[in-house]
């Protein structure tokens, strides 16, 4: 399959149902270098940075990474991405097709102050219960990292960068590496029996079952944070009484949003039958007006049933509420429920 300009793997000999199932059992091994990955330098990154995301990135501690988003005058979101604070830089993981717009973006943006650089690294991801046991075969020192911490490791005959994070509810680790030496890594990581590679397919069922956004189907410019359900990584510093609230583009619409609600949410979804209810398909409620559609969907291996994520119109959020998904012409009933559907994993330490 052609993406982002990568030629990327659906699935393996194994198949997706089975990928997946290794994955939340054991480790699996994923390649995502077609993720872009940029550094910004300078003095001021931080500060500066923190007027293009409503996040603190201001106060984000060494070596620790957070989840945020970049967005628009118009409080849609731009991108998704990973900040990392190295102290002299800043790392960012951004979604592969908006690699260009975010370089354009943050390159426009700091006009000279820092330097911004598109990275030709490639990255790849360890995921499962038994990515640690592994990955600490090659260096022992991946064990001093929890949850959202990165550090430059050695990893062979190279030096990564290695964070504990990930995109499948699973403890597991990205790490990214120098192109040369990423085919030598994977090798070593596939000599242990418990690891597989894993393709996109399950990728997706996994984030799916974690309750995770896709951009591009669950985000967009069109959709703000609230409506996206994602109020959780809103830092408080940056909401209204914060110490640095606001300032970043869209404040004002956010703001509004937060004080006033929103016609719309992203909620879970489970289809009361095995039909599965996938993207682009209506969401009716009882006297079968539309009030939604499905942005995400299809079976879950790990909680055997079909699911799916999709926007409702406010009021119809709440979980167990009945609604409709009209698949081909017939109403399929489907429940709102609570995400995620597969419960998160991380390692936060003992």
């Amino acid at each position: 399959m052609s993406f982002a300009g990568y030629e990327m793997p659906i699935q393996y000999a194994p198949g997706i149902l089975r990928e997946h199932r290794h994955t939340r059992q054991k480790a699996g091994l994923f390649d995502v270098s077609h993720m872009g990955q940029i550094r910004i330098s300078g003095s001021n990154a931080r500060k500066k940075l923190e007027e293009l995301v409503p996040v603190d990135i201001v106060n984000l501690p060494l070596g620790t990474q957070r989840y945020a988003f970049l967005t628009t005058v118009h409080g849609g979101i731009l991108d998704d991405l990973m900040v990392t604070n190295f102290g002299d830089h800043l790392y960012l993981v951004v979604n592969a097709t908006r690699e260009q717009v975010d370089f354009k973006h943050l390159k426009d943006y700091f006009r000279g102050n820092n330097e911004v650089e598109l990275l030709d690294r490639a990255l790849i991801a360890l995921q499962g219960p038994e990515a640690a046991t592994v990955l600490a075969t090659i260096n022992p020192e991946i064990w001093s990292l929890k949850f959202m911490q990165s550090q430059f490791l050695e990893l062979g005959a190279t030096s990564c960068i290695v964070s504990r994070s990930g995109y499948t509810g699973e403890d597991g680790f990205e790490i990214s590496v120098e192109p040369e030496h990423c085919e030598e890594l994977v090798e070593k990581l596939l000599c242990n029996d418990v690891v597989q590679p894993i393709g996109l397919g399950a990728r997706d069922s996994l984030r799916l079952e974690a309750g995770l956004c896709l951009y591009g189907h669950d985000i967009d410019e069109t959709t703000s944070p609230i409506e996206a359900n994602l109020l959780w990584a809103l830092s408080r510093s940056r909401r209204v009484g914060g110490t640095r609230a606001g300032g970043y583009l869209g404040a004002d619409v956010i703001t509004k949003q937060l004080t006033d609600g929103v016609s719309r949410k992203r909620v879970g979804l489970k289809p009361n039958s095995r039909t599965p209810v996938r993207e682009g398909i209506k969401i009716l409620d009882g006297s079968e007006t539309p009030i939604g559609i499905v942005t995400s969907g299809g079976f879950g291996p790990s909680v055997d049933r079909p699911i799916a994520m999709g926007y409702v119109s406010s009021g119809y959020d709440k979980p167990g509420t009945n609604l409709y998904a009209l698949v081909r012409n017939k109403k399929i009933p489907i429940t709102v429920a609570t995400l995620p559907f597969s419960p998160h994993r991380y390692y936060r330490g003992p």
